[in-house]
């Protein structure tokens, strides 16, 4: 009897076993299959929202923000470093349990994840380079190419016109037309002062020849220089005018610069606005800085801390921003702590030290 209780228990013992082990498993696959427990939370380098330190250690604004919500919450958690791309594939297929960092909430991404409330909401921003002061933008497009093309052409004219004075004056006129090199430059003098309307009276034309090549130029003159006027006026504004970038109505006709794959470039795409794709903010400021682009279009929040922060001196932020973006932490759809997490993040956003921490990181209060 004693030998077929043990046989009895033992049984038993496995059946329960048998029954535990899928429990196990699934209670394994819960916390992300990694085989360390707790949550994987993905994120990615986003300047000021998601920064890595040289010791490895992520802070910035979100990051900051997700502590403050898991130590509330008392959540376990750990940090893996990942793509834009995956930051919403890997939570919708369970790689990840939540995503953070500068992650912008679109229909399309929704259609994956679950979001929480939005803990921050901005919009996209324009990133230039610095105008040169006035009378210094004045002297750069006054030593242009198209200046100089409009003088020599002017002074190729006035030649023409003054050596027509010259061949019907020089025989007859030689005091003020000296039949030599004298005398030609005499006739050029002669064109100048003429098209000018300056007439000064030590030249003037004595045969009926000269007479009439000086009415038909008096007559001539005043288009041209009318002309010559508005050369000059667009050799001298044509670079201003060129860079002269105020909003997104002016990016149609300048080349811009974001990164592919983003809710900027989707805003880009509508609009119907070509761009050239960068990996990084930092790619992009840097080709803006080499002249390679004239403006770039990204988040504004990492625009106006990235140009603050960097080392081209030579770049500013476009005042204001256009479009709306709102960040938030992506989740898998249908996950149950969602509803904590928000509670949490509405309690973390809604304090006076959110508020303060946003102004001393991004320079002003949002």
């Amino acid at each position: 009897m004693p030998k077929t209780l043990k046989l009895l228990a033992a049984l038993l013992s496995f059946l329960l076993a048998a029954l535990a082990l899928p429990a196990g498993q699934a209670a394994a696959q819960d916390s992300a299959g990694d085989g360390q427990g707790g949550m994987v939370v993905a994120t990615r380098e986003a300047p000021p929202f998601a920064m890595k330190g040289k010791d490895g250690e992520w802070h910035g604004i979100a990051i900051d923000l997700w502590r403050s919500i898991a130590a509330d919450r008392g959540l376990d958690y750990r940090f893996a470093e990942t793509d834009l791309d995956s930051m919403i594939d890997g939570v919708a297929d369970g790689r990840y349990d939540a995503s953070v960092g500068a992650l912008t909430i679109t229909p399309d991404r929704e259609e994956k994840v679950d979001f929480t409330q939005p803990f921050y909401t901005t919009g996209f921003g324009i990133a230039v380079r610095k105008s040169p002061t006035a009378w210094l933008s004045l002297v750069q497009n006054f030593f242009t190419w198209s200046f100089f093309k409009a003088v020599l052409a002017l002074s190729a004219l006035l030649l023409l016109v003054g050596f027509l004075f010259w061949l019907a004056e020089r025989k007859h006129n030689t005091d003020e037309f000296a039949n030599s090199a004298r005398g030609v430059f005499s006739g050029f003098w002669f064109s100048a002062v003429t098209m000018t309307t300056v007439g000064y009276g030590d030249k003037a034309p004595r045969t009926v020849a000269g007479k009439v090549i000086a009415l038909v130029w008096m007559f001539a003159a005043i288009i041209i220089i009318s002309t010559f006027t508005g050369m000059i006026a667009s050799s001298l504004t044509a670079g201003r005018l060129a860079g002269a970038i105020s909003g997104p109505d002016d990016l149609d006709s300048v080349t811009v610069g974001s990164i592919s794959d983003t809710a900027t470039d989707e805003w880009l795409t509508r609009e119907r606005i070509a761009f050239s794709g960068y990996p990084s903010v930092e790619a992009g400021l840097k080709a803006l800085h080499d002249g390679k682009i004239d403006a770039f279009v990204y988040d504004a929040p990492l625009l106006r801390y990235l140009v603050r922060t960097g080392d081209a001196k030579d770049l500013r932020l476009l005042p204001g921003s256009f479009g709306r973006q709102d960040y938030g932490i992506a989740l898998r759809q249908g996950s149950p702590m969602r509803e904590p997490i928000d509670i949490a993040l509405l309690r973390q956003i809604r304090s006076s030290e959110w508020h303060e921490g946003l102004a001393q990181t991004l320079g002003q209060r949002d």
